[in-house]
């Protein structure tokens, strides 16, 4: 069987093929192109002068609407600047602002106007595909807003007034007697900045938030004293009482520092972080200091005469045991215990011993004999002086002087004033002789000054006076004796003292005699010889200088006619007293005592009207020395 030959068919190479399709592509493209565009051109020609659709702002719609009719739909729909709510916390403080108030404004013009270029705006292939995408989907665009940071900063700067407080330090004081505990503050500061930086979001995307106010506090050092102010209260609690332990016989009751002294008294400083209370150390002080002269009593060695017989010792006056105030130690004990609220204290006080006790004897203070004696005259003194001449020589009648010891007149005569039962009298006081309290004091100072020089004793201290006074230079006759000028020695306690030192190895015991009967006071020394004796040698009187011519003043105490003198005229001169102690054939002690007296003119009072030359003349007194 035989079968016809098959037609066979080749496929073109692709070399051919390819360009036909290549062609077909480009003419399809430039077709589909053509139809868009055209379609494009009736689109826009369609919208002209309107939005194209799909295109919304803020989400509200403005398709096909003129750029007025957008204006106004922006302004009627898109109210989140006047209607949005951004609230401010701070705890439970609320503050409400709108957006506008924070300075977000909405732009409706440029918002339409953005809406409406979209499409209209870039090269053509741009506008195309914007066109499409409105075409097929919905364009949503931001409305355009102006937001003004100022305006929320000012907003906040309003709430930072209400939030803000500065940091305040506790405070602690008193006022009066009470205790005022203020507690502190902490500092508050509104952080704008912190707390603006979330609002953005809220106004970009229109909606309400809550925005939490960032506070930086700062907290004070002492932020509580109330502690201290209970300190402080304790003590103004009750009166600070003050005892005196064991007391004795004349002591007062408890010394008391009330309330409103305390309130004085107390201290508060800042130490650190905190308060501290205390006590005004000075102040305190002061007031124990004046208490303690109420109460402290000087050691005193018993009292004795020797008896010149029995050559034995007998008691006059008890010894006393010495006690004085610790000042600083009451202190410190006071400032150790108020604080814990306690206000009775002993006070605390030291107490001394006498050397010499009352059973002493004389030949355990070596006191065997006298050793020196001296006696000086007071003819012509008033009652007045001789008062006072009794009352100083009174205050060293059985004082022991000690092996060793300076002594000083001026600790033992004390204060001189009437409360110590002293009476005015003639005193010299700068360039005048007036009444003062203790006249004739000197008569006492001028014999015991006589008495250690011529014990041969060292002469420590010693003051002339200003002018020679006659009492000093009596005799027992009553005659004046100008040997003994520059033998006398002045005390005005506490700037003038005289001071002489006991050298010997025994006790030197002082006995004082006045005779106001004799106008006489005797002034002895009792102790043990050590062979010493004194001789000496006066210049006498020289450069003698007469005084200038009398005073007279007139005093409205007096009548017309009286005449009363008031100072005595005296030479000025210079002397020079020169001592020698000889003791073991040697010279022991060679001084020497220099004086200078000045002139002293006579002073008269008289009365209103009186011619004081004239009376003088009448009275036969002379006018010049």
């Amino acid at each position: 069987m035989s079968y016809p030959a098959a037609t066979r068919h080749y496929p073109e190479p692709v070399s051919d093929i390819l360009p036909k399709i290549i062609t077909a592509l480009a003419i399809s493209l430039i077709f589909f192109f053509i139809l868009l565009v055209a379609a494009t051109l009736n689109f826009s020609n369609r919208y002209h002068g309107r939005i194209y659709p799909g295109v919304s702002v803020g989400g509200v719609d403005l398709s096909g609407l003129d750029l007025v009719e957008a204006i106004q739909r922006l302004n009627a729909n898109l109210t989140y600047p006047v209607t949005g709510k951004i609230v401010f916390q701070d705890g439970s403080r609320l503050w409400q602002a709108t957006p506008v108030e924070l300075g977000l404004i909405l732009d409706p013009e440029n918002s339409a106007l953005a809406a409406y270029n979209l499409g209209r705006q870039g090269n053509p292939i741009r506008r195309l595909f914007a066109l499409v995408r409105a075409w097929q989907s919905e364009t949503r665009l931001s409305p355009v807003m102006i937001f003004d940071e100022h305006i929320a900063y000012q907003y906040l700067g309003n709430i930072a007034t209400e939030v803000n407080q500065p940091v305040v330090e506790a405070s602690l004081k008193i006022k009066d007697r009470e205790v005022i505990a203020v507690p502190g503050q902490i500092g508050r500061t509104l952080d704008m900045q912190a707390t603006l930086a979330p609002l953005g979001v809220f106004l970009r995307n229109m909606t309400d938030g809550l925005l939490p106010l960032v506070i930086t506090e700062t907290p004070p050092e002492i932020m509580d004293a109330s502690p201290q102010a209970e300190v402080a209260r304790n003590i103004l609690s009750a009166p600070l009482m003050l005892h005196i332990p064991n007391p004795q016989e004349g002591d007062s009751p408890p010394y008391q520092v009330d309330q409103d002294t305390l309130a004085r008294l107390i201290t508060i400083q800042r130490v650190g972080s905190q308060y501290q209370v205390g006590l005004n150390n000075e102040g305190l002080r002061s007031f124990l200091e004046n208490i303690a002269a109420s109460f402290d009593a000087r050691t005193e060695n018993a009292r004795f005469i020797f008896n010149d017989e029995t050559r034995q010792l007998e008691l006059i006056q008890p010894a006393k045991i010495g006690r004085t105030l610790n000042v600083e130690a009451t202190l410190q004990a006071i400032n150790q215990k108020i604080f814990s609220g306690e206000h009775d204290f002993d006070l605390v006080l030291e107490y001394t011993n006498p050397q010499v006790i009352d059973n002493a004897t004389a030949k355990e203070l070596g006191i065997t004999e006298l050793v020196s004696a001296r006696t000086s005259y007071f003819y012509g003194s008033s009652g007045d002086r001789i008062q006072n001449i009794q009352t100083a020589a009174a205050r060293f009648h059985g004082v022991l002087v000690a092996p060793g010891e300076t002594f000083s007149m001026a600790s033992v005569l004390g204060d001189v004033s009437l409360d110590n039962g002293y009476a005015e009298a003639l005193i010299i006081y700068g360039n005048r002789t007036i009444k003062g309290v203790g006249g004739g004091v000197c008569q006492v100072s001028t014999t015991l000054f006589r008495t250690a020089f011529f014990g041969g004793f060292p002469i420590i201290e010693r003051h002339p006076h200003a002018y020679r006074v006659t009492y000093y230079e009596l005799t027992r006759a009553g005659s004046v004796d100008t040997n003994l000028a520059g033998l006398d020695a002045t005390v005005f306690v506490p700037v003038v003292d005289f001071k002489f030192t006991n050298d010997t190895p025994y006790w030197l015991l002082m006995e004082t005699y006045v005779n106001a009967a004799a106008r006489s006071l005797t002034w002895k020394f009792y102790s043990t010889s050590d062979g010493r004796s004194v001789e000496w040698e006066t210049s006498g009187l020289q450069n003698i200088v007469e005084p200038e011519e009398p005073v007279f003043q007139e005093n409205p105490d007096l009548a017309k006619n009286e005449i009363k003198q008031v100072d005595w005229e005296v030479a000025g001169a210079d002397i020079t007293v020169t001592r020698t102690v000889i003791k073991d054939d040697q010279v022991y002690i060679q001084d020497t005592f220099n004086t200078h007296y000045m002139p002293w003119r006579a002073m008269y009072e008289y009365g209103p009207g009186t011619d004081p030359i004239k009376l003088m003349k009448k009275l036969g007194l002379p006018l010049f020395p």
